[in-house]
Formats: structure tokens, C-alpha cells, sequence
């Protein structure tokens, strides 16, 4: 089941897409339809996420009954970034228990549809703990699927409040780092509202910038294959009015070069406990760019990001996507005869290397900026301290 929302024609998106100028007045969401959300109508509770792959040009939804509709919906991307598959994954394991279905399956599949993004498992697990130990004090079925519903509308507002901690850390640190406002400011892949409960992580710094006026510019990685930034992060700066400018992934040095950018802000979908970050393929390059220009590099993610039983960078498992995604691209409103669905770009049988993500090591990170506070340098000491609660900074972040 899905419902179909029809952007409406705006001419002044249009204008602002093409000068790409910063523009004044009320910040507005990225859509009025948020990217998550739980509803009970008469036939049952359901699970109801906007279908991330068919952005910018229509808004859509999918309405997910069960489990498996979830595992699915994560799996094509119609879900994604790490603080949202956190809180659906809860959801999704509150979905099987209040429906009755079998929660222990559930829960497992939830857990393992992307093995890099270690949020969705946390989030799982919390729902799941939430569940058995409604049952283990012998409250029931009923009781314990209110328990693990309880517990994913928790990680969903935790997150919310994460999300805005973290944007008073992270535009904190890039005004201790580049003084005077101004800043020039490079992302790459989708770190706003359409990834987390709030208005997300790294884009949600930029997002604070621009709103105290020291935002200059908003570098947007096209990210290839699936182009989450040309579609994603492109989308959302332009209904908040932000000044930005979107580049082809390998365009990055050339900016570089010509000294157009002051820092890097990324995401991630896991940090091992010596400070790796696996985050969207594409990232660790710019790693390498910025430690060669000197240019700051930030990656800002929740608490829940961080994985202490992932001892460093080789032991984070990368999921590795199919290779129609390089081979092919989808075209909205284009008769598609790709076996993935869409515009062949290669010639047939053509092999594509496809992972997910990089890894980027820690001596290539600034900081790391959590709700908690700021990781800098990078040690795993320092991440190992963040649990205590208080702003870390200097030997211990």
C-alpha cells in the first residue's frame, strides 16, 4: 500500500535550485510528510516511512504492516541513514509485537538488513530488551509490545534531542576552527532531517550555520551511485534557503585546490572504538583531500553510532551492493529496461564494484562531534570517555 503526494509546482524552488543564493524568511522542513512516523488507524497499527528513493521528484509513502514489508524497505534504501534505521528498526520490532507476530524472528532479520550501520541493530536491540523484560516480569504479550513501543518512541525523541546537541557542538567547533564566519562548507552523501529525528547530524550543523548567518556556501557531493546528495541533501538545502552548490564526486579536488573550501562535515554509520569511520562510500577520499589541503575534517554522528566491540577500521564488515546500481541509473519518468530497474549506463554484463561505504582512520579526522560533546583528536581513550556525559575536549576530546 502507498500514497502518492504530488510536489507542488514552485518557481521559486526552481530559482533558488538555479542562483542558488542564500534566501531570507522562515526556514521550512525538507517536506511537510516526515520521513517516519507510527499510526493506529481502525485496521491496525502500521508503520509508515516516506519512500526515500523516489525523491526529489514525488513524495511518496509506504505503509509497512510487518517486519519483513520494513526489512524490504531498509534493504532498497526507501529508509536510510543511521539514526533513522536506528529508531525503525524499534519500530519495526514494536510493529511484529503489538501485531503478534513472531518478535524474536523479527527482530533478527531487522537487525542484519545492513550489517554496516551498526544504529539499526542498537535500535533493534533496544525495542527487543524493552519486550522480553515486559514478559520476563509477567506482564504479557500485550504489555510487553506496549514496552517495546515505548521504547522506540524514546530512541525517537532521544534522537531528536541528540540532533540538535549536536548542532550546537558542531557549529561551536567550526567557529573555533575558522573565526569570523564565512564558513565554506563540504558534505557528502544525506546527513539532514530525512536521516534522523530531528534535523539530522553533519547537514544539521550546516543548517545552524546558516541560521546564524556564518554559512557561505554548502558544497553537495552528488554522491554516486545512488546520488543521495544530488537528490537528497540538494533537495533539503534548497527548502531551507540555503547557499549551495552541488559537484560531481570527483570534482572534489579541484575545489580543493582553488582553496573553496574550509571544512569537511560528514556522517557515519559506524565508528569502531580506535575512532574509524565507515561512512558513505566516497568519504575516505575526501579525507585524504582535506589532510592534504589542511582542511579540517569532521564527522558528526550520536552516541549510538559508536561501537566499542568493533576494535578498529578492518574489522567493520562493509556491506557490498549490487552491481546494477553502477551499471544502471534511475531516471524518474523514464521507461526503465535495466534488470535493476533502471537506464542501463554500461555495456550488458559489465561487473561492477559496488561497496556501500569506506573507511576513513582515525589520524585523518579533526573531531568527532556527538550530542555528548567533541572527540579531539581522535583516540579511542577519548571515545571510550564519552559515556560519562560531560563535553570532552583536548587530550580526551
Amino acid at each position: 500500500m502507498l500514497r502518492t503526494f504530488n510536489c507542488p509546482v514552485d518557481t521559486g524552488q526552481t530559482e533558488r535550485m538555479a542562483d542558488q543564493y542564500a534566501q531570507t524568511g522562515e526556514d521550512k522542513r525538507p517536506t511537510d510528510i516526515p520521513a517516519l512516523r507510527w499510526e493506529e488507524p481502525p485496521e491496525g497499527p502500521v508503520l509508515v516511512l516516506l519512500d526515500q528513493t523516489r525523491l526529489p521528484a514525488e513524495e511518496v509513502e509506504l505503509v509497512c504492516t510487518d517486519a519483513p514489508a520494513l526489512v524490504e524497505a531498509i534493504r532498497s534504501l526507501a529508509v536510510r541513514g543511521a539514526p533513522l534505521l536506528g529508531i525503525a528498526g524499534a519500530y519495526g520490532v514494536a510493529l511484529a509485537a503489538v501485531r503478534g507476530y513472531d518478535v524474536d524472528d523479527a527482530a533478527n532479520a531487522l537487525a542484519g538488513a545492513r550489517p554496516t550501520a551498526v544504529n539499526l541493530a542498537v535500535g533493534v536491540r533496544r525495542a527487543h530488551a524493552a519486550y522480553r523484560a515486559a514478559l520476563a516480569d509477567g506482564g504479557g504479550a500485550p504489555r510487553a509490545a506496549e514496552a517495546a513501543l515505548a521504547a522506540a518512541r524514546a530512541l525517537h525523541r532521544e534522537d531528536a534531542e541528540a540532533s540538535a546537541r549536536m548542532a550546537a557542538h558542531g557549529l561551536a567547533l567550526l567557529d573555533e576552527l575558522l573565526p569570523g564566519g564565512g564558513h565554506r562548507v563540504l558534505t557528502h552523501c544525506n546527513t539532514g532531517s530525512l536521516v534522523s529525528g530531528g534535523e539530522g547530524t553533519a547537514f544539521a550543523v550546516a543548517l545552524a550555520a546558516h541560521r546564524a548567518g556564518r554559512l557561505r556556501r554548502l558544497w553537495v557531493d552528488e554522491t554516486r551511485p545512488l546520488l543521495q546528495g544530488a537528490r537528497l541533501t540538494a533537495y533539503e538545502a534548497a527548502r531551507n534557503g540555503m547557499a549551495y552548490t552541488l559537484l560531481a564526486d570527483n570534482a572534489a579536488g579541484s575545489l580543493f585546490a582553488a582553496g573553496e573550501v574550509d571544512a569537511v562535515l560528514i556522517g557515519a554509520d559506524r565508528i569502531a572504538a580506535d575512532g574509524s569511520v565507515a561512512n558513505k562510500v566516497g568519504s575516505y577520499p575526501l579525507a585524504v583531500l582535506a589532510r592534504y589541503h589542511h582542511v579540517p575534517f569532521i564527522v558528526v554522528a550520536p552516541v549510538t553510532t559508536l561501537d566499542p566491540d568493533t576494535p578498529d577500521g578492518a574489522a567493520i564488515e562493509v556491506e557490498q551492493r549490487p552491481g546494477y546500481e553502477v551499471t544502471e541509473i534511475s531516471v524518474p519518468q523514464v521507461p526503465v529496461t535495466g534488470a535493476g530497474g533502471g537506464v542501463p549506463i554500461a555495456p550488458l554484463g559489465t561487473q561492477a564494484y559496488n561497496p556501500a561505504f569506506d573507511v576513513t582512520p582515525p589520524e585523518l579526522v579533526t573531531a568527532i562531534v556527538t550530542e555528548e560533546g567533541v572527540v579531539s583528536p581522535v583516540t579511542a581513550q577519548a571515545l571510550a570517555g564519552l559515556g560519562a556525559g560531560a563535553p570532552r575536549r583536548g587530550a580526551a576530546g
